[in-house]
């Protein structure tokens, strides 16, 4: 199979599984809205948000390390398994005995027990199924995300709906879902027979830790550039204000998701591939011109869709959420963008580099809520959270391009960045103007939009076609 039809073959499997899982929760944020006061759906976020952060703590990146090493065409697979389940132990019973301090934050009184189970389990069920991908158990690690999301509708429906927990039943349903589904993996797949004491070395572990220990800080500085203005807002204003602009980033997060969908797929493809820098730059130049058009178009269609899906998801009490969303799907296009570039840096093993430029973000982030969040609030930290990405992906621009000179089509990315910034003002301030005039303005520059991507569109559909007949290269 060639590396295009692979990356396509993926790319659908992956779909199938982790845009349905996705699509759920997406959907749910209607219940979540109408079971959670904007109070308690901000504590929930937070509570959540923390954990995600501990996460790669607690396993010392691990999880990446053990799907680069296992994804690629040599070494021990099971070796790399075992090891990385050592150090995951390792991990998490320091995480373990250090989680009490959590309760010292005032955000976390009473729920931090909450957090170290979240964390524990997320972890497990992390290095479970993405061994079981790089192995190419594909179908499999696409199936139980469907299965984890199914059981995490299952516990919320009887934690919220039917014993009315609020926030603890909430992060129980999660908590569940990831321990439910890692035993289902191991037992279905007898993981077990993976697992080879022999095998712990340092001269394996060394090499995996090398390449993923920067990418722990790396989730941290992408956690403060995405996360951190929440706790601010929350801070400066108020909890409700934090409810109401996290509810509002679940619409842009339909973006993130594909971006996801399509990183496990490029990942796999990547890792596993070896080839001439030529052929190399020849197959990254072609991927970025495709990802580039579905990531600035996709921004458009979910900005002029954005008012429908808002008075789909958001039940009473939230509609103040709205107004955030522009700027937030325009800060998820950079998000996407920086996630391709960053892919350079995991094929080439230059995790540092990644780790430096999401601190670049991460840095400005900060400095930008500081300045922004006192004087607009949680728009100050849409704002904030915009320019942080942005300034992220011209970094990765640059410095990628010493690794792989694959072709960027600078000008062209940089005519969609005018248009996208156009239609962002232009959706944003038909809370201000004549919303007629204002929603004219942005469908003549989604259709602008349009016209400069037409070439790619085409390509993609013309691609696609040859590779679904089997005459992909």
């Amino acid at each position: 199979m060639s590396r295009s039809s692979r990356l396509l073959s993926n790319t659908m499997v992956f779909t199938a599984g982790k845009f349905i899982s996705k699509l759920l929760v997406f959907i749910m944020t209607r219940f979540y809205t109408a079971c959670l006061s904007p109070s308690e759906y901000s504590a929930a976020d937070l509570i959540a948000n923390m954990a995600n952060l501990l996460i790669p703590l607690a396993c010392l990146g691990i999880t990446e390390g053990i799907f680069r090493s296992a994804a690629a065409r040599e070494g021990n697979k099971e070796a790399f398994f075992t090891n990385g389940l050592f150090v995951l132990g390792v991990g998490s019973v320091a995480f373990l005995c250090l989680s009490p301090l959590l309760g010292l934050i005032p955000f976390f009184t009473g729920t931090a027990w909450l957090i170290a189970l979240y964390v524990l389990m997320s972890n497990f069920h992390s290095v479970v199924s993405q061994y079981l991908c790089a192995v190419g158990r594909t179908k499999l690690f696409a199936g139980q995300g469907i299965l984890n999301t199914a059981l995490t509708i299952v516990f919320n429906l009887i934690f919220l709906l039917v014993l009315g927990m609020g926030v603890t039943g909430y992060v129980l349903s999660i908590i569940l879902a990831d321990a439910v589904t890692t035993l289902f993996l191991i037992l279905y797949s007898r993981l077990w027979r993976a697992v080879k004491p022999r095998t712990v070395s340092w001269k394996i572990i060394r090499p995996m830790l090398a390449f993923c220990l920067p990418l722990v800080p790396t989730t941290i500085f992408w956690w403060i550039t995405g996360v951190s203005d929440r706790y601010m807002v929350t801070a400066m204003c108020s909890s409700d204000m934090n409810g109401l602009y996290t509810a509002a980033y679940k619409i842009p997060t339909l973006l993130i998701y594909a971006v996801g969908i399509f990183d496990s797929a490029w990942k796999l493809s990547v890792s596993g591939e070896a080839d001439d820098e030529e052929g190399c730059r020849r197959f990254y130049s072609s991927v970025w011109r495709v990802y580039t058009t579905v990531a600035f178009l996709g921004g458009a269609g979910l900005m002029i869709t954005s008012p429908l899906f808002a008075r789909l998801l958001f039940a009473t009490g939230y509609e103040g959420a709205w107004i955030y969303i522009p700027v937030l799907t325009a800060a998820t296009v950079y998000t996407a963008l920086d996630t391709f570039l960053g892919s350079v840096y995991f094929a080439r093993k230059r995790t540092m580099w990644s780790m430096i430029t999401a601190l670049v973000g991460a840095g400005a982030n900060v400095v930008l809520n500081l300045l922004l969040i006192p004087e607009w609030g949680a728009m100050g930290a849409s704002i904030a959270t915009l320019a942080s990405y942005l300034a992220v992906c011209i970094l990765r621009l640059v410095t990628t391009y010493r690794l792989i000179r694959f072709d960027r089509e600078l000008g062209r990315v940089a005519v969609n960045t005018l248009l996208l910034s156009g239609m962002t003002a232009s959706v944003t301030l038909t809370t201000v103007y004549d919303p007629r005039v204002m929603w004219g303005v942005s469908i003549a520059l989604v259709a602008a939009m349009l016209a400069v991507n037409l070439r790619a569109v085409r390509d993609l559909l013309l691609s696609t076609k040859r590779m679904l007949t089997g005459r992909g290269n």
